[in-house]
């Protein structure tokens, strides 16, 4: 009866050629990246020879960078990196800085980081605080815009009807000076009806903004429109919606200027009773995107 070599039916994976093996049938050897199966025993013959071998796969074309491949370990250098195709092949696009987005520039251009473009842009924010006398803000007038925007929220004065004071500033200093201009149109509203009420600052040292109450359970309002502070004889609008402490309501507008060459980086608010204030408000600045 004849016996069978069970190993002798299948494939034999050889590895790598090597000329000084002894190459049987059904041995397979790798060449120059192809695949080959020996058909007939042979020592020294390159798998290329027909004779001897039968080729089983062939080898790719080699990637070139950019054109029909790369190697993206070179490419990508470093963290944060990511690829996209330029005008010739496979490219780098290095992390931008923190807090910028990508951004595409049209067909036929590169991507590229940059910031987000917003006409109303949050600059500052201070969370309210009992117990302060001033509430100030220093640098935060640059010449990036040109009107700003500021809201008071759930301010208290230190003690019923006391009113809030406004000034500018510059170099970390309040303007004292008597120049603020303006004054104010407002209604009084009570349970009878409303009245009419104004006020006018010829050559002050403050602008009134408001008055209220002490009383946390009667907040203040105001929105501040600020025009130009870097410029001289800087000026602002407002409007001021408030309690004074004697079961009236009281909303206002109004605006000032302040009539010196002065530029102003900044502005503080303060009591006008010289005290802390109950409550000093949640303040919120906008900058107003240049036309």
């Amino acid at each position: 009866m004849a016996t069978v070599n069970l190993g002798s039916i299948k494939f034999k994976w050889k590895g790598t050629y090597s000329g000084a093996t002894a190459y049987t049938i059904d041995d397979v050897v790798e060449y120059n990246g192809s695949s080959y199966i020996c058909i007939l025993a042979s020592t020294g013959n390159l798998p290329t020879n027909a004779t001897y071998f039968e080729q089983m796969s062939a080898k790719g074309t080699d990637g070139t960078n950019g054109t029909n491949g790369t190697d993206l370990t070179t490419t990508l250098t470093t963290q944060g990196d990511i690829v996209y195709r330029d005008a010739s092949g496979l490219a780098r696009l290095g992390a931008g800085t923190s807090g910028q987005v990508l951004q595409t520039n049209g067909t036929g251009a590169n991507p590229s980081w940059g910031t987000v473009s917003s006409d109303f842009v949050l600059l500052s924010q201070n969370a309210n605080q009992s117990s302060v006398a001033t509430v100030s803000f220093d640098n935060v007038f640059t010449s990036d815009y040109d009107h700003y925007v500021a809201h008071i929220t759930k301010y208290n004065p230190g003690q019923d009807g006391g009113s809030l004071h406004f000034r500018w500033r510059n170099s970390g200093s309040a303007q004292t000076g008597g120049n603020y201009y303006g004054g104010w149109d407002g209604s009084t509203l009570t349970s009878s009806g409303a009245s009419s009420v104004n006020l006018s600052q010829w050559g002050s040292n403050y602008v009134f903004l408001g008055n209220g109450s002490n009383n946390a359970n009667y907040i203040s309002n105001i929105v501040i429109q600020f025009h130009r502070p870097l410029e001289n004889r800087p000026s602002i609008t407002f409007t001021s919606t408030n309690w004074d402490g004697v079961n009236q309501m009281r909303v206002i507008n109004g605006g000032s200027v302040y009539m010196d060459t002065y530029s102003a980086d900044g502005f503080e608010y303060s009591d006008s009773s010289g005290g802390n204030m109950t409550n000093s408000g949640e303040v919120t600045i906008y900058g107003l995107k240049n036309s």
